[in-house]
Parts: C-alpha cells; sequence; structure tokens
C-alpha cells in the first residue's frame, strides 16, 4: 500500500492537445508526479499498470477515436480503476454535458481556458477527499476484522460450551460415544440434500443449516435430568419408567428456556429449543411430548428425529444391541409416513451409503 506521507500522489493527464499538456505539466509538475496520455486507449492502460496505477486522473473529453466520456466509463467498470476520481477537462459548459459525467462518475469539471488556481485547488481537494475516503475505508476493513475475529471468538466459546453440556448429558448415558458427532454429520447430510427441494428451500439456508449441525448436539441435554436407573437399565423399561424417560425432551427445552429468559432469546437458542423438544415427535402423530403431525412438526425436529433414530439402530445401546446397516435402513424406509417424513426418507434413501461412512468413522471405540 502507497504511503502518501512519502511519496508524491500521481496525476494522469489524458488530453491530446500539446499546448494543455504543456500548462498542466507547468501548473503540477512541483508538487505531483505526472504522467501523460495523449489519447484514450493509452490512457487506459497507463490507468492499469500495475506501476502507474494514478492517484487522481484529468480527463480530456473530446479526444480523437474514444472520448473522454467513453474513457470515463470503462475506468469506472474496472475494479482496479473505479475508486480513482476523474475530473473532466473541456471547453463544454452546458448543463447536459456536466450532469452526462457525473452520471458517469466524474466528480468535477474544468473548463478551458484553464486558470492554474482553480486546478491547483481542485486537484489536491479531490486528492485529499479520496486520500480520507481510503483512509476511513481501511480503518472501516480494519474494524470489521476486529468484529470478525471477535465474532469467531464468541461462536467458539459457544461452541465449547455446547460440547460440554452436551457431553455432561452424554457421560451418563455412557454408551452412546460419538452420538454427537454422528448426528451432526447426518443432519448436515441431510440438509444438503434438501436444501433445493421446494418444501424445503425456503428454510435451510447456509445460516440455518450451520445453526442446526452447532446446535443439534443439545437434542438430549434434557437426560441430565433423568434418574440414572432409568437411563442406564440394562434392559427394556417398564411404562412409568417410559413416562419418566419421554420427559428428557422437555426438560431440555425448559433449560433452554430459562437460559432464554436470563441472557436473551437468539436464532441459535430458538432452534436448538425447537430440536430438543420436537426431536420425539413422529409423522403420524404418536410421538411425544405434543403429539404432533406431519407439518405440525418443525422441519429441523423432523431431520433430527431421523438421524436420532438411525444412530440409535447402528449402535449399541445398554438395552440392546447394534442392528445392521441395513438392517436399520430397511426400517427407516418402512418408517416413512408413520415416524418419518417421507420427503426425508427420501433424502435418506439416496444418502445411505454416506450414512454407513459417518457412522464408520466416528465408531464408538
Amino acid at each position: 500500500m502507497k504511503k502518501y506521507n512519502e511519496q508524491k500522489a500521481r496525476i494522469l493527464l489524458v488530453d491530446d492537445e500539446k499546448f494543455y499538456i504543456d500548462v498542466l505539466v507547468e501548473i503540477l509538475n512541483q508538487n505531483y508526479q505526472v504522467i501523460v496520455a495523449k489519447d484514450g486507449e493509452s490512457a487506459l492502460q497507463r490507468a492499469t499498470h500495475e506501476d502507474l496505477i494514478p492517484d487522481l486522473i484529468l480527463l480530456d473529453i473530446l479526444m480523437p477515436d474514444i472520448d473522454g466520456y467513453e474513457v470515463c466509463q470503462r475506468l469506472k467498470q474496472n475494479p482496479l480503476t473505479r475508486d480513482i476520481p476523474v475530473i473532466f477537462l473541456t471547453v463544454k459548459s452546458e448543463v447536459d454535458d456536466e450532469l452526462r459525467g457525473f452520471t458517469l462518475g466524474a466528480v468535477d469539471y474544468i473548463t478551458k481556458p484553464i486558470s492554474p488556481p482553480i486546478v491547483e485547488s481542485r486537484v489536491a481537494n479531490h486528492l485529499a477527499l479520496a486520500r480520507g475516503k481510503r483512509i476511513l475505508s481501511d480503518e472501516n476493513s480494519l474494524l470489521e476484522l476486529r468484529v470478525q475475529e471477535r465474532t469467531k471468538e464468541i461462536r467458539r466459546t459457544q461452541d465449547v460450551a455446547i460440547r460440554c453440556m452436551a457431553s455432561l448429558a452424554e457421560t451418563r448415558d455412557n454408551e452412546t460415544g460419538n452420538h454427537i458427532k454422528r448426528t451432526q454429520y447426518f443432519i448436515r447430510l441431510l440438509c444438503e440434500k434438501l436444501k433445493d427441494h421446494p418444501e424445503y428451500k425456503e428454510y435451510l439456508t447456509d445460516d440455518t443449516v450451520d445453526r442446526l449441525f452447532r446446535s443439534a448436539p443439545l437434542h438430549d441435554i434434557g437426560k441430565v435430568g433423568i434418574p440414572d436407573q432409568i437411563l442406564m437399565k440394562p434392559g427394556k423399561l417398564t411404562e412409568d419408567e417410559w413416562v419418566v424417560m419421554r420427559t428428557h425432551s422437555q426438560l431440555g427445552y425448559d433449560a433452554l428456556v430459562k437460559a432464554e429468559c436470563d441472557f436473551g432469546t437468539t436464532e441459535f437458542l430458538a432452534m436448538a429449543k425447537e430440536v430438543t423438544l420436537t426431536h420425539h415427535e413422529k409423522w403420524d402423530g404418536s410421538g411425544y411430548p405434543q403429539g404432533l403431525k406431519g407439518s405440525q412438526i418443525p422441519i429441523f425436529g423432523r431431520l433430527m428425529a431421523l438421524a436420532d433414530v438411525y444412530d440409535a439402530l447402528v449402535n449399541k445401546r445398554v438395552y440392546k444391541e447394534a442392528y445392521s446397516h441395513g438392517s436399520a435402513v430397511e426400517i427407516i424406509l418402512e418408517s416413512s409416513g408413520s415416524h418419518f417424513d417421507p420427503v426425508i426418507v427420501e433424502a435418506f434413501k439416496a444418502l445411505e451409503g454416506e450414512f454407513n461412512d459417518i457412522a464408520i468413522k466416528f465408531a464408538d471405540s
């Protein structure tokens, strides 16, 4: 980056008349580096030359082949030169001519015959303005970078907190192992497959998919509130025990609501609450805790439902042995329209090989 306090500003002077070139060079040469171009094509070449990019351009309008208007237009279309201030040099002084120049991006006009004090003043003013804009832009860029770094730091802290909370719940159900990671990646696979689907594309934006991926580990946080004798029972639960076990969705939701009341709501918390509360709802209305049916079930809860069940099927639990991948796929396909959203099942059917790959990659030790 050029250090403006250590180096003269560079002026590109574009004019086809030797008289005006000589006059302007004499006016400007003492305080600025002056580069001369005698036609439009030469001006465009010099303006984009890596070592000659000017800080300001004095541009004659009436030139052969390419006039100043076209040169200005092409300069403003090029990202490399679009921010360079352009001052037109012209014998024209009609309002329409000036309006056209300003519309194309010029910052000022200097009319011929030339007045040296006016040239000096306007060049200095527009260089100072351009320099101020660059400084402000640099400061804004630095501020934006700091905001991004701070946002990343906050996000890392949030992710650590989420992982710790989810891992705490996981330690109480110690045979689920890498369940958190697997369900996260299952969810992402389904989202990527469905993000262009007419019924889902409005919801599955890049931002929402990212939030869902990050909030997924909290889906079973409510298990912290389930007694050990039920949570880790090595066998089938009684009806009364199932009643207690089913409260984990509501317990997790209530904990997140409490956090929301204490610290304020966010899109992340809203999604985490939704996933935590609804991932055991079923498409036919036989799920819990609310008995939601069909499209009443939030999309994010439907996605987690399938990811969670697949993972439970293919991994060993205290109450069962692991199913094979093939058996798990068969069970999920048979549950389309009863347990699961049929659209999500179709996506799973296309992705089942990748589900198996994730299950193997993050298999429990």
